[in-house]
């Protein structure tokens, strides 16, 4: 073997990466002058895979082995560059490596609460967050569209973009699921499928996939959950005069343990006390059952006079106790034409049974003694 047999052994070109940064997507292989010798090694280990860029235009992409930089193996790059076999001197190009591994326990989650219709509560709002997983499924096309000459591309460059793809997808799929805000905790499974399968396509554009969404949480705003748990503590509670008296109960407990209220906690002591035993006034310490509210008294009747007729003439309206006295001085007698209102036409005042009443029948003389 001669010397120079044995420096062209020596010095043969070894390119290959190894990645220790746990976030970086894409590096390229750095060389002075991009200066790649032919027939130089290639090792591509599981989960990469390289991509040679010569003078800017993408040629060759091997997945994981070892392979000699020859022209058997490189057919792209030899058609560009018209190589013979045996060709020695080296050539400028670019080597990426592009990790294909699966990224887990990424997050995202809604930057703004998600208006949709509720079938029981009417339109609320609503927030969720969750994780997934995304790995680089074609290289060449990742390349493409999302590096391009980036020397050393991480995954927060394009964990960004990738959540706004979901939170899309998420928002459309919940404001038209109709699902009750009720029922989403019960179906965030398929809920991350269907979210997934839409926004798969999307992500094929990119050369990527999400293996794994999950939906951790869906919730309500604060103010609207605060309601809800009063809703819920009512359900719980059942009759709303025993949940009352228990209420009262532990206000006064809380109260006499509170020595600095003094006075005033003593003062509201008692006052829940005595309302405390009227409403324990049922037998047994039972609260007494709501008694039926008393119906209100029947509006007075209206007073009934009468008009009385005499020579062409009307006078009146009389009350009957008016009457009365007319018939007692005579100005009123069986034989006087009245009328009242209702009445069908002018009568006489003794064809009528409220007023013959008034004029008394003269007792028999009384028996000799």
């Amino acid at each position: 073997m001669g010397i120079f047999d044995f420096l062209t052994g020596e010095f043969i070109d070894v390119i290959h990466w190894t990645d220790d940064t746990r976030d970086t997507l894409v590096w390229r292989f750095e060389r002075e002058g991009h200066e790649i010798k032919y027939g130089a090694k290639l090792t591509v280990r599981e989960g990469q895979a390289a991509v040679f860029v010569h003078e800017g235009q993408l040629a060759d992409v091997f997945t994981p082995g070892l392979y000699m930089l020859e022209t058997n193996n490189m057919p792209i790059m030899t058609t560009l560059q018209h190589w013979d076999h045996g060709f020695q001197s080296p050539f400028k190009s670019e080597i990426y490596f592009v990790n294909t591994t699966r990224y887990s326990d990424l997050k995202w989650g809604t930057k703004n609460p998600i208006m949709c219709r509720d079938p029981e509560f009417g339109p609320v709002r609503i927030r969720a967050y969750g994780t997934y997983s995304m790995r680089v499924v074609d290289p060449a096309l990742f390349m493409r569209e999302i590096v391009g000459t980036d020397g050393e591309f991480t995954m927060d460059e394009i964990s960004f973009q990738i959540r706004n793809i979901i939170v899309q997808e998420f928002s459309r799929v919940i404001a038209s699921s109709g699902i009750p805000v009720l029922d989403m905790a019960a179906n965030t499974n398929d809920l991350s499928k269907l979210v997934s399968s839409k926004i798969a396509d999307t992500l094929a554009e990119y050369g990527l996939s999400i293996p794994e969404l999950y939906i951790e949480n869906i919730s309500l705003p604060p103010t609207v959950e605060a309601v809800l748990d009063k809703r819920t503590s009512v359900g719980i509670a059942g009759d709303l005069g025993k949940y009352t008296a228990f209420s009262a109960a532990e206000a006064m407990t809380t109260a006499a343990q509170n020595p600095a209220g003094g006075g005033m906690a003593a003062g509201l002591g008692a006052g829940m006390g005595m309302a405390m035993a009227n409403q324990f006034a049922g037998p047994w310490g039972t609260v007494p059952a709501p008694q039926a509210p008393t119906a209100p008294p029947p509006p007075p009747a209206v007073e009934q006079v009468w008009h009385t007729a005499k020579n062409g003439e009307t006078a009146g309206p009389f009350s009957r106790a008016t009457m009365g006295r007319m018939a007692q001085d005579g100005s009123l007698t069986r034989e006087t034409m009245v009328w009242t209102a209702g009445q069908d036409g002018w009568k006489k005042a003794g064809d009528i049974s409220a007023l013959a009443t008034l004029f008394t029948v003269m007792p028999p003389p009384p028996p000799e003694s």
